[in-house]
């Protein structure tokens, strides 16, 4: 990854092809307990190895709130130079939250390597992914609404600013014309957005009355497998975080009964803010779905908290009132972390179910333990959508004849 953004370049994005190296740091910030944070940092490097980048260290500092010149303290930044002094191959560090542009300089004036923060870490693996033209143009608007307050930190040939005898004069013209080429090209980006919004609105019209249901859950939980087993389709899916950027729809018949199903751009905690605004025209698909299936992984430590950001997610894009199915998904490899080898199936099964009851009391929803990857629930999983489906028809076509 470059140190910065070429406004207007058409050069890839994207970490360099070769191994890069990094060393991870996170804050336990007021209202954070060491769980958390340990389980944001798992989630960073998940994403640093996404990008391509190899975790070497992992740095954790404890702060009533982050120094508004490193982040860190000056005693754990000297620990981590040190590190990096010792270990000539280590050549980014990567922050759990977001830097100011000043913050970014100094680190690495002072570390003399890449600093990345989360937010940096996350739009890179956005540009790498996307494919079409809609989620490239997002991804590009996000990046300048980035950038825009950043240029100070990040454009070297700006260092006049500092300020003083000698350093006045066409300086600041500079860097207002730098912010208003990176104004200029927001905006033109909004604009070609909102040219291919109205292109894809077209598109969603012309698909007919059919049922519509949209795949949405955490990053990484199994949506485009389980997409390619319900449709028998080849969407792409992969065990790395934001398989899917671009919205893939799909004709499925079920018997005689048509119906939409979309598989969706997956959520992830501390998503950065442009990056939701940006996406938000993606997620059309979401908000005028009939029906949603909540897909959890079951077998990752954390899913109720992933299961709590996704329900936020829902509950901002105002579509947390839809018939919702929470499919559970991984949950051969539940078993494979929870299960003493010698425990009795029946015990198993009694496990489950009492498993199933507390999460359909807790979320209020309908839910079903499947496995994409050995079919395991997945028959159970058609019928279950298929009497929603019907139910939605019904609703949509009272006086039909036909019947699906």
């Amino acid at each position: 990854m470059s140190d910065n953004w070429n406004v207007g370049s058409k050069s890839k994005s994207g970490l360099k092809k070769d191994k890069e190296f990094a060393i991870l740091v996170g804050l336990i910030q007021q209202n954070q307990t060491e769980e958390q944070v340990n389980e944001y940092i798992d989630e960073l490097a998940f994403l640093a190895q996404t990008a391509g980048a190899e975790c070497k260290k992992i740095f954790i500092q404890k702060l009533n709130s982050p120094n508004p010149k490193t982040f860190i303290g000056s005693g754990k930044l000297l620990e981590i130079k040190d590190y990096i002094d010792r270990h000539e191959d280590i050549n980014m560090v990567i922050f759990d939250d977001d830097l100011s542009g000043k913050q970014t300089a100094i680190l690495e004036e002072a570390l003399k390597v890449k600093i990345i923060d989360r937010s940096t870490l996350i739009l890179d693996i956005f540009a790498e992914r996307a494919q079409t033209a809609q989620a490239k143009t997002q991804v590009e608007l996000a990046q300048m609404q980035y950038l825009l307050p950043r240029l100070r930190g990040l454009w070297t040939h700006l260092e006049r600013q500092r300020g003083g005898i000698g350093m006045r004069g066409p300086g600041e013209q500079e860097i207002e014309t730098d912010r208003r080429i990176v104004r200029d090209k927001i905006s033109r980006l909004k604009k070609k957005l909102q040219k291919i919004d109205l292109q894809n609105s077209t598109r969603r019209k012309n698909r007919g009355e059919l049922i519509r249901v949209a795949l949405v859950g955490y990053t990484n939980a199994g949506k485009s497998t389980l997409m390619n087993l319900l449709t028998k389709s080849d969407v792409f899916a992969e065990n790395k975080l934001f398989a899917t950027l671009d919205t893939t729809v799909r004709k499925v018949v079920w018997g005689a009964m048509p119906f939409l199903l979309s598989d969706t751009v997956g959520f992830i905690r501390k998503l950065p803010h442009h990056l939701i605004e940006s996406f938000k025209s993606t997620l059309d698909e979401v908000r005028e779905s009939d029906i949603l299936i909540h897909v959890i992984d079951i077998a990752h430590p954390a899913y109720e908290d992933q299961i709590i950001t996704v329900n936020k997610t829902l509950k901002d894009l105002e579509v947390q009132e839809k018939p919702t199915l929470m499919v559970f998904n991984k949950i051969d490899l539940y078993r494979k972390k929870y299960y003493d080898d010698y425990l009795e199936q029946e015990i198993k099964d009694d496990i489950e179910r009492e498993i199933q009851e507390k999460l359909k009391t807790t979320y209020e929803c309908e839910n079903i333990f499947v496995s994409a990857i050995t079919g395991e629930n997945i028959p159970e999983l058609r019928e279950q959508l298929t009497a929603m489906i019907k139910e939605q028809y019904q609703i949509r076509y009272p006086y039909h004849a036909k019947r699906w």
